[in-house]
């Protein structure tokens, strides 16, 4: 037998190829149909409500939403600037604290006090009093010079997600197996060295799903910078609002922040489910 009939697939698995097939595309043609049945009975169910008119008016006015268009959109970019500050601020910190948290001995106790004290803190405080606090008290002590709102807007921001972030960043060098520490501190590595190279690319790796949801959740809670008066997406819809007598602007900003979040959800899932086939794969991960 030649080696390209040996590779040749039997007609059993031939049989079993088409079955598979055939099941997918019904798979796909059930899903569309029932997808479509659904919003066809929720768009008519919706439509055919007393009040639908008027919230229709209201919510959903087409020639408002083409009027708050340009102020809306460049409050988003704001919104957009502040984000990438901030993300860039809660990576650095976020790494600073888990390690921190993760040092061994008696003499950084001090140290590992010090970050536990700060994840509680600003885990337990919601984000829109630490915005109140830093926006309107650290500015009131006149220690500063005048800064823009949305300066501490990212940096109330940066204090409370640098909290989460941190405890996901320690989770993960917590779950590197020590034989890899000591491993690496058989090959002459020390403290820094370990954890830079051996135990922190293992960690990101693992945790890569946990910090993009975090990323997301940030997305969204950009835009209460606006409580400070910033004119960003939310408080340029509020403007407008206030103009128009219409809640149209409000409906455009959060579809700009869904379509802000999209790609990153999409990518999120994306990239769980790769990392769930290589582990049900028996792969290095």
């Amino acid at each position: 037998m030649s080696e390209s009939a040996a590779r040749r697939p039997s007609p059993i698995e031939l049989e079993r190829r088409a079955f598979r097939k055939k099941q997918s595309g019904r798979s796909v043609a059930v899903s569309f149909g029932s997808t479509v049945v659904f919003a066809v009975v929720i768009y008519f169910t919706v439509i055919n409500t007393p009040g639908w008119e008027r919230v229709q008016q209201a919510f959903f006015n087409v020639d408002v939403l083409v009027g708050a268009w340009p102020r809306v959109i460049e409050g988003l970019w704001l919104n957009i600037r502040v984000l990438f500050f901030a993300a860039i601020g809660v990576l650095i910190i976020a790494l600073l604290l888990a390690t921190l948290r993760t040092l061994r001995g008696p003499v950084f106790f001090p140290l590992r006090a010090i970050a536990a004290g700060y994840t509680d803190l600003f885990r337990g405080i919601p984000l829109i009093i630490v915005l109140y606090l830093v926006g309107f008290g650290v500015p009131g002590l006149g220690a500063l010079p005048r800064m823009p709102l949305e300066f501490w807007g990212t940096i109330a921001l940066i204090l409370t997600y640098s909290a989460y972030v941190s405890e996901v960043f320690r989770a993960g060098i917590e779950s590197v197996h020590p034989s890899q520490r000591l491993a690496a501190r058989s090959l002459g590595l020390n403290y820094g060295q370990t954890l830079r190279m051996i135990v922190m690319p293992q960690a990101v790796r693992k945790v890569t799903p946990a910090l993009m949801n975090d990323f997301i959740a940030m997305q969204k809670d950009v835009g209460l910078i606006s409580v400070l008066g910033a004119v960003d997406a939310v408080r340029a819809a509020q403007i407008e609002t206030a103009q128009a007598f219409n809640f149209t602007p409000y409906v455009l900003a959060g579809l700009l922040f869904v379509l802000l979040a999209l790609p990153m959800i999409r990518l999120t899932d994306w990239y769980s489910a790769r990392l769930r086939d290589r582990e049900q794969a028996g792969s290095t991960v």
